[in-house]
């Protein structure tokens, strides 16, 4: 009958008991994603220590579609690190390379201005950052690149190019869940 008929069919046969067991299960899975992820901030020191490289703007040293992996530690950030910041009012990541660091002694602590751009850029990120601002603080700053894994990133970036994929994708796993004999 096909895989869509003996899922449908799987589906008719099951109790109360069977769907709220997996329903559980389902729960359980994610519950240990979302677990696994607040584990993996706490270690990195990092808001979101995996990120997916989504322009050429890095390139040659990231290609589009590369995971990096982030860390964030209390060391200085150093002109010719990696980082990942988030701009004011931009909802997305930008990984660039840091090519100025200027430290200020304005305060008893030291604060530090940054000014990134892409290795495949021809100017600085100023014209990236939001209106008026010239530097990145340090509270801008995700993590650094500490790690990578080329172009596994490239099925985030197909789901998000085209949601259709993706909510088959969600549709066919949850019902596999849901149907599983297991």
């Amino acid at each position: 009958m096909g895989f869509i008929g003996d899922s449908i069919d799987s589906l008719k046969s099951i109790n109360v008991r069977q769907a709220f067991e997996q329903a559980i299960t389902l729960g359980m899975i994610v519950s240990s994603a979302l677990i696994i992820w607040k584990l993996l901030m706490c270690v990195t020191g990092s808001e979101s220590p995996v990120v997916v490289v989504l322009s050429e703007s890095m390139e040659p040293a990231f290609q589009r579609g590369d995971i990096l992996f982030l860390r964030m530690g209390e060391d200085p950030i150093r002109a010719g690190e990696i980082v990942v910041f988030n701009i004011d009012r931009r909802e997305i990541p930008i990984v660039h390379r840091v090519i100025k660091v200027h430290e200020r002694n304005d305060t008893n602590a030291i604060d530090v201005d940054i000014l990134t751009k892409g290795d495949n850029n021809d100017q600085d990120d100023r014209v990236l950052y939001a209106p008026g601002q010239q530097w990145l603080n340090r509270q801008h700053i995700m993590g650094r690149a500490v790690g990578f894994l080329p172009y596994v990133g490239y099925v985030t970036i197909i789901m998000t190019e085209n949601p259709i994929i993706k909510y088959v994708l969600i549709g066919a796993l949850g019902l596999l869940a849901i149907t599983s004999k297991d």
